[in-house]
């Protein structure tokens, strides 16, 4: 039988086990701060904000917000981002993206304090987890690794495509599988639009991961039976119903599910992962700053 892996359950039990470090903290006399930034006049991205804002609230984590105005200069977030370095009352800082076109998103991200930079994107983070020593692992890439160890999912050994390359999913996400550790050791290929015949190397993996924003790219007649399906694809579609869309992953979810023998789905699979390792790696930033030790959840 099918194994749908529930994202919510996954997040709840690492959210429980972070409320424990939480503890040891205050008794330190820390109470961790998370600090957002958006440049955007979108929805979504403040839609985003707004999840990330509740889950701190929810947790214990003390949030902090910061509109800096999509048509101001670069300098504008670029000061403001200096201001939350300094601040000690904040221990990660995390800017929402996309940013406005004359913004430059990596000059952004370098301005970041490499200790505060809980979306682990700062060339520095970004180098450590390449050469497996990682200080903040990337949200989304650690929550899919949490998924696939609650479903008994051992990646040692295993052919795991990943099937996008960006900064944010793709490519933390070949890295962290391919390390020396009890939630790598896999063997990886990385997939992308100028991938011939994806669907070939789709039937070869014992787990695809999709991270490439097409929606339902991925059906079942491009899985093999037995396949583990880790949907990272989040896609508004038109449909017929009260807001005029609905959410799809990367992954045509009925055909894929016929295949696998897991599969997340969409909404509910990744995406509470997602924000639970934000706040795991803000808990981990305050730790580090304030030399407290807590025993985070493995």
């Amino acid at each position: 039988m099918i194994q749908i892996i529930d994202g919510n359950e996954v997040a709840g039990r690492i959210r429980s086990e972070l409320e424990t470090c939480l503890d040891t903290l205050e008794r330190n006399g820390v109470v961790p701060g998370l600090a957002t930034v958006l440049m955007s006049d979108d929805g979504a991205s403040e839609t985003y904000v707004s999840m990330k804002r509740r889950a701190c609230d929810e947790l214990g984590i003390e949030s902090f917000h910061y509109d800096v105005d999509p048509g101001a200069p670069a300098d504008v977030l670029l000061e403001r981002l200096d201001e939350l370095n300094s601040d000690s009352a904040i221990n990660g800082v995390l800017v929402q993206l996309p940013l406005p076109d004359h913004v430059e998103e990596q000059r952004v991200l370098e301005r970041l304090d490499p200790l505060k930079d809980v979306d682990g994107f700062h060339p520095e983070n970004v180098g450590r987890l390449v050469t497996g020593t990682p200080r903040f692992k990337p949200c989304t890439p650690h929550g899919v690794q949490r998924l696939l160890a609650a479903a008994d999912v051992d990646t040692e050994g295993k052919d795991v495509v990943v099937v996008g390359r960006s900064n944010i999913v793709g490519k933390p996400m070949a890295n962290l599988l391919l390390q020396r550790s009890k939630l790598g050791n896999a063997t990886v290929t990385v997939c992308h639009s100028r991938t011939n015949d994806l669907a070939e190397k789709t039937r070869g993996a014992d787990v695809v991961v999709a991270a490439a924003g097409v929606p339902e790219l991925i059906d079942g007649s491009m899985l093999t039976d037995g396949t583990t399906v880790i949907d990272v694809g989040v896609n508004r579609v038109e449909a017929d119903t009260e807001k005029g869309y609905e959410l799809v992953g990367d992954v045509e979810f009925e055909s894929a599910k016929s295949r696998a023998d897991a599969i997340t789905p969409v909404p509910g699979g990744v995406g509470p992962l997602t924000i639970t390792m934000l706040l795991y790696n803000t808990v981990k930033a305050a730790s580090l700053q304030e030399n407290v030790p807590v025993s985070l959840p493995e």
